[in-house]
């Protein structure tokens, strides 16, 4: 079996191909998606925080010695 035969896979090469180009794809989307997703929520975790640190602040209102 030569090269080329390998690669043309009997006639089936743009099934078998495209078969593992999207594999590939997917798999890679699972590798990433996570961590894209990771980076937004602690980006929306860390807004939170100090929006909720302002409001405690202006609760509490003006400190003692001011």
């Amino acid at each position: 079996m030569s090269v080329s035969e390998f690669f043309n896979m009997g006639g089936y090469a743009v099934y078998v191909w495209s078969s593992y180009g999207l594999t590939a794809a997917v798999l890679g989307w699972i590798f990433v998606s996570p961590i894209l997703n990771k980076k937004n929520i602690i980006k929306q975790l860390k807004i939170k925080y100090r929006q909720q640190e302002r409001q405690a602040n202006v609760a509490q209102g003006p400190a003692e010695g001011e």
